[in-house]
Protein backbone atom coordinates (compact mmCIF):
# COMPACT_ATOMS: atom_id res chain seq x y z
CA UNK A 1 0.00 0.00 0.00
CA UNK A 2 1.24 3.47 -0.83
CA UNK A 3 0.25 6.14 1.62
CA UNK A 4 0.02 9.59 0.07
CA UNK A 5 1.38 11.42 3.10
CA UNK A 6 2.18 15.09 2.79
CA UNK A 7 4.06 16.73 5.65
CA UNK A 8 3.71 20.21 7.02
CA UNK A 9 5.72 23.08 5.59
CA UNK A 10 8.90 24.34 7.22
CA UNK A 11 6.96 26.85 9.29
CA UNK A 12 4.80 24.10 10.74
CA UNK A 13 7.80 21.88 11.36
CA UNK A 14 9.37 24.67 13.40
CA UNK A 15 6.12 25.05 15.31
CA UNK A 16 6.05 21.32 15.95
CA UNK A 17 9.62 21.49 17.21
CA UNK A 18 8.54 24.22 19.61
CA UNK A 19 5.81 21.97 20.96
CA UNK A 20 8.14 18.99 21.23
CA UNK A 21 10.71 21.01 23.16
CA UNK A 22 7.98 22.21 25.53
CA UNK A 23 7.05 18.58 26.13
CA UNK A 24 10.55 17.80 27.37
CA UNK A 25 10.53 20.56 29.98
CA UNK A 26 9.31 19.79 33.47
CA UNK A 27 6.86 22.16 33.45
CA UNK A 28 -21.09 14.80 3.47
CA UNK A 29 -21.40 11.55 2.13
CA UNK A 30 -19.30 8.78 3.58
CA UNK A 31 -19.62 5.23 2.37
CA UNK A 32 -18.37 2.55 4.74
CA UNK A 33 -15.34 0.74 3.28
CA UNK A 34 -15.78 -2.90 2.44
CA UNK A 35 -14.10 -5.36 4.85
CA UNK A 36 -10.42 -5.84 4.06
CA UNK A 37 -7.08 -6.36 5.72
CA UNK A 38 -5.88 -3.82 8.26
CA UNK A 39 -4.11 -0.73 7.00
CA UNK A 40 -0.68 0.23 8.32
CA UNK A 41 1.50 3.34 8.19
CA UNK A 42 4.37 1.66 6.37
CA UNK A 43 7.53 3.54 7.32
CA UNK A 44 5.75 6.45 8.97
CA UNK A 45 5.38 5.27 12.53
CA UNK A 46 4.14 1.89 13.72
CA UNK A 47 3.61 0.25 17.08
CA UNK A 48 7.10 -1.18 16.77
CA UNK A 49 8.57 2.29 16.40
CA UNK A 50 6.60 3.72 19.31
CA UNK A 51 5.82 0.67 21.40
CA UNK A 52 5.67 2.48 24.75
CA UNK A 53 2.70 4.84 25.10
CA UNK A 54 3.82 8.41 25.77
CA UNK A 55 0.96 9.12 28.18
CA UNK A 56 -0.62 5.70 28.60
CA UNK A 57 -1.89 6.41 32.11
CA UNK A 58 -4.46 8.79 30.60
CA UNK A 59 -7.43 6.83 29.27
CA UNK A 60 -10.09 8.09 26.87
CA UNK A 61 -12.25 7.03 23.95
CA UNK A 62 -13.44 8.94 20.92
CA UNK A 63 -16.00 8.63 18.14
CA UNK A 64 -16.85 10.62 15.02
CA UNK A 65 -20.01 10.09 12.98
CA UNK A 66 -19.98 10.87 9.26
CA UNK A 67 -22.15 13.79 8.09
CA UNK A 68 -24.53 11.36 6.33
CA UNK A 69 -24.83 9.42 9.63
CA UNK A 70 -23.92 6.09 8.01
CA UNK A 71 -20.45 5.52 9.47
CA UNK A 72 -18.79 5.88 12.85
CA UNK A 73 -15.03 5.88 13.40
CA UNK A 74 -14.18 4.83 16.96
CA UNK A 75 -11.14 4.24 19.14
CA UNK A 76 -10.00 3.60 22.68
CA UNK A 77 -6.59 4.84 23.81
CA UNK A 78 -5.97 1.70 25.89
CA UNK A 79 -6.10 -0.63 22.89
CA UNK A 80 -4.73 1.55 20.08
CA UNK A 81 -7.37 0.17 17.72
CA UNK A 82 -9.35 2.38 15.39
CA UNK A 83 -12.47 0.75 13.95
CA UNK A 84 -14.87 1.71 11.18
CA UNK A 85 -18.47 0.88 12.12
CA UNK A 86 -21.35 0.73 9.63
CA UNK A 87 -24.21 2.27 11.62
CA UNK A 88 -26.91 0.73 9.44
CA UNK A 89 -25.70 -2.88 9.71
CA UNK A 90 -24.19 -2.25 13.16
CA UNK A 91 -21.01 -4.06 12.24
CA UNK A 92 -17.28 -3.36 12.04
CA UNK A 93 -16.13 -3.13 8.43
CA UNK A 94 -12.44 -2.22 8.81
CA UNK A 95 -9.74 -1.58 11.36
CA UNK A 96 -6.64 0.60 11.57
CA UNK A 97 -4.17 -1.17 13.80
CA UNK A 98 -1.00 0.92 13.93
CA UNK A 99 -1.97 3.72 16.26
CA UNK A 100 -0.68 3.66 19.85
CA UNK A 101 -2.77 6.11 21.88
CA UNK A 102 -5.46 7.51 19.54
CA UNK A 103 -7.09 10.46 21.27
CA UNK A 104 -9.64 12.26 19.14
CA UNK A 105 -11.40 11.82 15.79
CA UNK A 106 -13.32 14.41 13.77
CA UNK A 107 -14.83 14.15 10.28
CA UNK A 108 -14.12 16.65 7.53
CA UNK A 109 -17.34 18.50 6.52
CA UNK A 110 -17.58 16.63 3.20
CA UNK A 111 -17.41 13.25 4.97
CA UNK A 112 -14.71 11.96 2.62
CA UNK A 113 -12.01 11.91 5.29
CA UNK A 114 -11.44 12.17 9.01
CA UNK A 115 -8.69 13.48 11.28
CA UNK A 116 -7.24 11.39 14.09
CA UNK A 117 -4.74 12.46 16.75
CA UNK A 118 -2.25 10.14 18.46
CA UNK A 119 -0.46 11.47 21.53
CA UNK A 120 2.34 8.90 21.40
CA UNK A 121 3.13 9.28 17.72
CA UNK A 122 2.70 13.03 18.14
CA UNK A 123 0.68 13.44 14.96
CA UNK A 124 -2.68 14.27 13.51
CA UNK A 125 -3.49 12.20 10.40
CA UNK A 126 -5.97 12.98 7.68
CA UNK A 127 -7.35 9.59 6.63
CA UNK A 128 -9.41 8.85 3.52
CA UNK A 129 -12.65 7.08 4.48
CA UNK A 130 -12.86 5.19 1.19
CA UNK A 131 -9.29 3.87 1.05
CA UNK A 132 -8.18 4.30 4.69
CA UNK A 133 -4.91 5.70 3.38
CA UNK A 134 -3.23 8.45 5.36
CA UNK A 135 -3.42 11.37 2.92
CA UNK A 136 -1.71 13.92 5.14
CA UNK A 137 0.29 13.73 8.33
CA UNK A 138 0.75 16.71 10.63
CA UNK A 139 3.63 16.21 13.13
CA UNK A 140 2.66 18.28 16.17
CA UNK A 141 4.69 16.74 18.98
CA UNK A 142 4.10 14.05 21.58
CA UNK A 143 1.01 14.82 23.62
CA UNK A 144 -1.28 15.79 20.71
CA UNK A 145 -4.75 15.17 22.12
CA UNK A 146 -8.14 16.87 21.66
CA UNK A 147 -9.10 18.41 18.32
CA UNK A 148 -11.75 20.81 17.02
CA UNK A 149 -12.46 21.56 13.36
CA UNK A 150 -14.23 24.65 12.08
CA UNK A 151 -17.34 24.42 9.87
CA UNK A 152 -15.47 25.18 6.65
CA UNK A 153 -12.99 22.42 7.41
CA UNK A 154 -9.94 24.60 6.85
CA UNK A 155 -8.78 25.21 10.43
CA UNK A 156 -7.95 22.55 13.01
CA UNK A 157 -7.25 23.26 16.68
CA UNK A 158 -5.13 20.66 18.47
CA UNK A 159 -4.59 20.43 22.23
CA UNK A 160 -1.21 19.22 23.45
CA UNK A 161 -1.66 18.00 27.01
CA UNK A 162 2.09 17.59 27.63
CA UNK A 163 3.27 20.94 26.27
CA UNK A 164 0.30 22.91 27.59
CA UNK A 165 -0.41 24.40 24.18
CA UNK A 166 -3.03 24.59 21.43
CA UNK A 167 -1.71 24.46 17.86
CA UNK A 168 -3.78 26.14 15.15
CA UNK A 169 -3.35 24.29 11.85
CA UNK A 170 -4.19 25.97 8.54
CA UNK A 171 -5.32 22.92 6.57
CA UNK A 172 -5.53 24.76 3.25
CA UNK A 173 -1.92 25.89 3.53
CA UNK A 174 -0.86 22.73 5.37
CA UNK A 175 0.99 24.63 8.04
CA UNK A 176 0.73 25.53 11.70
CA UNK A 177 -0.30 29.17 11.78
CA UNK A 178 -0.08 29.64 15.54
CA UNK A 179 0.93 27.89 18.76
CA UNK A 180 -0.99 29.23 21.77
CA UNK A 181 0.55 28.67 25.21
CA UNK A 182 -0.76 29.15 28.73
CA UNK A 183 -2.76 25.95 29.30
CA UNK A 184 -2.36 23.21 31.92
CA UNK A 185 -2.89 19.68 30.64
CA UNK A 186 -5.42 20.47 27.90
CA UNK A 187 -6.80 17.05 27.05
CA UNK A 188 -9.82 15.93 25.03
CA UNK A 189 -12.18 18.76 25.93
CA UNK A 190 -12.05 21.48 23.28
CA UNK A 191 -14.99 23.05 21.44
CA UNK A 192 -15.66 25.99 19.12
CA UNK A 193 -18.56 28.34 19.67
CA UNK A 194 -21.13 28.35 16.86
CA UNK A 195 -19.92 31.74 15.61
CA UNK A 196 -16.35 30.34 15.76
CA UNK A 197 -15.12 33.42 17.59
CA UNK A 198 -14.32 31.58 20.83
CA UNK A 199 -12.50 28.32 21.45
CA UNK A 200 -13.13 26.71 24.84
CA UNK A 201 -10.26 24.53 26.10
CA UNK A 202 -10.37 22.38 29.24
CA UNK A 203 -7.41 22.39 31.62
CA UNK A 204 -7.41 19.16 33.58
CA UNK A 205 -4.73 20.57 35.87
CA UNK A 206 -6.23 23.49 37.72
CA UNK A 207 -9.83 22.59 36.79
CA UNK A 208 -10.57 25.53 34.57
CA UNK A 209 -11.79 26.20 31.05
CA UNK A 210 -9.86 28.71 28.97
CA UNK A 211 -11.66 30.92 26.47
CA UNK A 212 -9.51 31.74 23.43
CA UNK A 213 -10.25 34.59 21.03
CA UNK A 214 -9.87 32.92 17.63
CA UNK A 215 -9.53 36.25 15.81
CA UNK A 216 -6.03 36.79 17.19
CA UNK A 217 -5.45 33.41 18.90
CA UNK A 218 -4.98 34.88 22.35
CA UNK A 219 -6.41 33.84 25.71
CA UNK A 220 -9.39 36.03 26.58
CA UNK A 221 -10.38 34.76 30.02
CA UNK A 222 -10.62 31.76 32.34
CA UNK A 223 -13.72 30.00 33.68
CA UNK A 224 -13.15 28.31 37.03
CA UNK A 225 -15.01 26.27 39.63
CA UNK A 226 -14.91 22.78 38.11
CA UNK A 227 -13.95 19.46 39.70
CA UNK A 228 -11.93 17.11 37.45
CA UNK A 229 -13.36 18.72 34.33
CA UNK A 230 -13.87 16.48 31.29
CA UNK A 231 -16.10 17.18 28.28
CA UNK A 232 -17.49 20.62 27.44
CA UNK A 233 -20.24 21.85 25.11
CA UNK A 234 -21.52 25.31 24.22
CA UNK A 235 -25.02 26.14 22.99
CA UNK A 236 -25.85 27.66 19.60
CA UNK A 237 -26.11 31.28 20.72
CA UNK A 238 -22.99 30.99 22.86
CA UNK A 239 -24.72 31.93 26.13
CA UNK A 240 -24.26 28.63 27.99
CA UNK A 241 -21.25 26.42 28.57
CA UNK A 242 -21.76 22.88 29.91
CA UNK A 243 -18.96 20.90 31.58
CA UNK A 244 -18.75 17.44 33.13
CA UNK A 245 -17.28 17.27 36.65
CA UNK A 246 -16.05 13.71 37.14
CA UNK A 247 -14.82 14.58 40.64
CA UNK A 248 -18.26 15.39 42.03
CA UNK A 249 -20.80 13.71 39.71
CA UNK A 250 -22.32 16.89 38.33
CA UNK A 251 -22.69 18.88 35.13
CA UNK A 252 -21.87 22.58 35.47
CA UNK A 253 -23.95 25.15 33.60
CA UNK A 254 -22.05 28.39 33.05
CA UNK A 255 -23.35 31.79 31.93
CA UNK A 256 -20.70 32.73 29.37
CA UNK A 257 -21.43 36.45 29.72
CA UNK A 258 -20.35 36.45 33.37
CA UNK A 259 -18.36 33.17 33.58
CA UNK A 260 -20.48 32.32 36.61
CA UNK A 261 -21.80 28.82 37.30
CA UNK A 262 -25.59 29.11 37.46
CA UNK A 263 -26.40 25.43 38.06
CA UNK A 264 -24.82 22.14 39.05
CA UNK A 265 -26.89 19.19 37.88
CA UNK A 266 -26.43 15.87 39.76
CA UNK A 267 -25.89 12.94 37.38
CA UNK A 268 -24.45 9.41 37.56
CA UNK A 269 -21.09 8.34 38.90
CA UNK A 270 -17.97 9.84 37.31
CA UNK A 271 -19.47 11.78 34.40
CA UNK A 272 -17.15 12.29 31.45
CA UNK A 273 -19.60 13.27 28.72
CA UNK A 274 -21.45 16.54 28.26
CA UNK A 275 -22.84 16.30 24.74
CA UNK A 276 -25.38 18.89 23.60
CA UNK A 277 -27.99 18.15 20.93
CA UNK A 278 -28.02 20.29 17.75
CA UNK A 279 -31.31 21.88 18.80
CA UNK A 280 -29.86 22.71 22.25
CA UNK A 281 -32.71 20.95 24.07
CA UNK A 282 -30.92 17.88 25.45
CA UNK A 283 -27.60 17.34 27.16
CA UNK A 284 -26.31 13.78 27.57
CA UNK A 285 -23.86 12.89 30.31
CA UNK A 286 -21.81 9.71 29.86
CA UNK A 287 -21.53 8.34 33.41
CA UNK A 288 -18.46 6.09 33.37
CA UNK A 289 -18.82 4.21 36.65
CA UNK A 290 -22.63 4.01 36.61
CA UNK A 291 -22.63 2.59 33.07
CA UNK A 292 -25.48 4.99 32.36
CA UNK A 293 -26.29 8.06 30.30
CA UNK A 294 -28.14 10.87 32.05
CA UNK A 295 -30.63 12.83 29.92
CA UNK A 296 -30.83 16.50 30.89
CA UNK A 297 -33.53 18.97 29.85
CA UNK A 298 -31.58 22.18 29.24
CA UNK A 299 -34.70 24.33 29.68
CA UNK A 300 -35.01 23.27 33.33
CA UNK A 301 -31.48 21.96 34.01
CA UNK A 302 -32.92 18.74 35.41
CA UNK A 303 -32.34 15.05 34.67
CA UNK A 304 -35.45 13.67 32.98
CA UNK A 305 -34.22 10.12 32.39
CA UNK A 306 -31.34 7.79 33.17
CA UNK A 307 -30.64 5.24 30.43
CA UNK A 308 -29.02 1.96 31.47
CA UNK A 309 -27.34 -0.75 29.42
CA UNK A 310 -24.00 0.84 28.50
CA UNK A 311 -20.48 -0.27 29.36
CA UNK A 312 -18.07 2.44 30.41
CA UNK A 313 -19.55 5.41 28.51
CA UNK A 314 -17.26 8.43 28.45
CA UNK A 315 -17.10 11.53 26.25
CA UNK A 316 -17.80 9.80 22.94
CA UNK A 317 -21.47 10.72 22.37
CA UNK A 318 -22.82 12.05 19.06
CA UNK A 319 -26.26 13.23 17.90
CA UNK A 320 -28.15 12.99 14.64
CA UNK A 321 -28.82 16.31 12.92
CA UNK A 322 -32.50 16.15 13.91
CA UNK A 323 -31.62 15.56 17.58
CA UNK A 324 -33.81 12.44 17.68
CA UNK A 325 -31.00 9.89 17.85
CA UNK A 326 -27.72 9.64 19.74
CA UNK A 327 -24.82 7.24 19.43
CA UNK A 328 -22.82 6.28 22.52
CA UNK A 329 -19.46 4.50 22.43
CA UNK A 330 -18.91 1.65 24.89
CA UNK A 331 -15.51 0.64 26.29
CA UNK A 332 -15.31 -2.41 23.98
CA UNK A 333 -15.76 -0.09 20.96
CA UNK A 334 -19.35 -1.14 20.30
CA UNK A 335 -21.74 1.69 19.44
CA UNK A 336 -25.16 1.90 21.08
CA UNK A 337 -27.91 3.76 19.24
CA UNK A 338 -30.29 5.67 21.49
CA UNK A 339 -33.83 6.65 20.52
CA UNK A 340 -34.33 9.98 22.27
CA UNK A 341 -38.08 9.97 21.71
CA UNK A 342 -38.41 7.33 24.43
CA UNK A 343 -34.85 7.28 25.87
CA UNK A 344 -34.13 3.64 25.06
CA UNK A 345 -31.27 1.80 23.38
CA UNK A 346 -32.58 0.67 20.00
CA UNK A 347 -29.54 -1.44 19.17
CA UNK A 348 -25.81 -1.96 19.65
CA UNK A 349 -23.20 -2.83 17.09
CA UNK A 350 -21.51 -6.23 17.06
CA UNK A 351 -18.01 -6.17 18.62
CA UNK A 352 -15.05 -7.01 16.43
CA UNK A 353 -13.41 -10.38 16.93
Amino acid sequence: MKNKIKFLSLAATLAAALVASACSSPAMSGEAPSPESNRAFGAYGTNEQAAEPFDGSIHNNTMAVSPDEKVAVVSNSQTGRVEIVDLESRSVTSELSDYVTPRNIVFAPDGDSFYISDSTLGVVDKVSLSSLDVDERFPLGAGAFGTALNAEGDTLYVNNQAAGTVTVVDLAEQRASSVISGFAQPRQGVVLSADEETLYVTNFKGDRVTAVNTQDNTIDHQVEGFNMVRAVSVNSDGTRLYAANSGENTISVVDTATSETIARIPVGEKPYGAALSPDDSILLSGDLESNTVSVIDTATNTVTATIEGFSGPRQAIKFSDNSATAWVLNENLTVSEVDLTDNTISGTSTPSE
